[in-house]
């Protein structure tokens, strides 16, 4: 696993140091707050250990190594608050509003020969055969239809 030194400035730590005392922040905020403190490797922190620091606070350390990795790739503000960062999405929309429509379209017409209704599996083959997507997974067929309703 990749390690993240920690190193805040004096400011920072008084940040820190006022957002736990006062307690007037949530939970996870205090948190991060904590575990910043205790994982600073600068001249002004103390650095106490990973696993020490997960009894003490009753973490895992996988929250430990994540608020560290979130506070050395978007910085001090997104570490402290916690907040979800913008990049989160890996993978693009398979189904975008287009396909979306035919999708619907698709689903509210007579189902092919031989069969009563539409299954997700033929929803996704007769997609795929009418050009609409690419490829596309029956899970993600029902994900788009649950979500319109």
């Amino acid at each position: 696993m990749k390690k993240y030194k920690i190193t805040l400035t004096k400011q920072e730590r008084e940040e820190l140091k006022s957002i736990i005392k006062k307690g007037k922040r949530n939970a996870k905020t205090i948190r991060n707050a904590l575990i910043l403190l205790n994982c600073d490797e600068g001249p002004y922190g103390e650095k106490i250990r990973n696993d020490d620091l997960s009894k003490i606070l009753n973490i895992g350390l996988r929250t430990i190594d994540r608020v560290k990795k979130i506070f050395v790739e978007d910085g001090f503000e997104a570490a402290v608050s916690g907040a979800m960062r913008e990049s989160k999405r890996v993978y693009g929309r398979i189904i975008d509003g287009e396909a979306e429509a035919h999708l619907i379209a698709l689903s509210c017409s007579d189902p092919p020969e031989g069969h009563s209704k539409w299954s997700l599996r033929l929803l996704a083959d007769k997609m795929v055969e009418l050009k609409y997507v690419e490829d596309v997974s029956y899970e993600t067929i029902r994900r788009t239809l649950k979500k319109t309703n």
